[in-house]
């Protein structure tokens, strides 16, 4: 059956904005998202081959409130750096001092719920021990484009050691090492056992903008207009069914 009027220039749009979202897609992949870690590898060329296709999508927008959409609440992974957080500053920092061979980032993700943002950077370090690096923010809602986050606190995960994974000549050191936490104080293996905690409340805070919001993609912008790229990994809640243009 041919669709006729507002359906058909609804079916044009979405299928127009999925191609939009593809060819973006195809364009990060074809960079290498987690390699731009340390921010800096990326070229001027592959840059703007990016930037250029975010704009596209971007005047396809169908969410033309985001900072309090329903869609804007689930679990999110980065799929392009290019904000100025200094959460990932920290990763970057970390990353730089070790080569590539020895440290590697696996995930950035990113939880939004109820005001809050978490963000987890998942390292691996001599391709053996995973930790975490956990930062969480509060989210201020100041237009219906721009949000604040102020920081709250980060956290530092003890690194994740599977046994199996320890080379032969370096499991004697590892037991000892496993011998003498155990003879540490319950209150002090606590702690160390919960991650390094830092708290951040009243040190950093920042604007930025949301410039695409659907329901499997997230764009924002810092205030020099750099953007990073999020791809949804869980569904939002309260949101079904395809993305529908909103009335502003």
């Amino acid at each position: 059956m041919r669709m006729e009027g507002p359906a058909a220039s609804l079916y044009a749009k979405q299928m127009e904005r999925r191609a939009a979202k593809e060819s973006l897609f195809l364009a990060i992949k074809d960079v290498g998202s987690l390699d731009m870690l340390p921010v800096g590898k990326a070229t001027d060329i592959d840059r703007i081959d990016v930037n250029e296709r975010v704009i596209t999508l971007e005047r396809l927008n169908p969410t033309p409130r985001p900072t309090t959409s329903p869609f804007l609440e689930g679990l999110w992974r980065f799929q392009w750096f290019g904000a100025d957080s200094p959460g990932l500053f920290a990763v970057n920092f970390l990353l730089e001092r070790f080569p590539s061979a020895l440290a590697s980032i696996k995930q950035l993700d990113l939880i939004i719920m109820d005001g809050y943002a978490k963000s987890t950077a998942g390292l691996k370090f001599l391709n053996l021990f995973e930790s975490n690096f956990i930062l969480t923010t509060k989210l201020t809602v100041e237009g219906p484009l721009r949000l604040k986050e102020e920081y709250i606190d980060g956290v530092i995960e003890m690194p994740n050691v599977p046994e199996s994974s320890i080379p032969t000549q370096l499991k004697d050191s590892y037991g000892q090492v496993l011998t003498a936490f155990e003879q540490l104080p319950t209150p002090v293996k606590e702690t160390l056992s919960s991650g390094l905690k830092i708290p951040l409340s009243g040190t950093f805070q920042r604007l930025f903008l949301i410039s695409y919001l659907d329901e499997e993609m997230l764009i924002v912008r810092d205030i020099a207009g750099v953007p990073s790229i999020l791809s949804r990994l869980d569904g939002s809640p309260g949101v079904t069914g395809e993305v529908t243009e909103y009335e502003s």
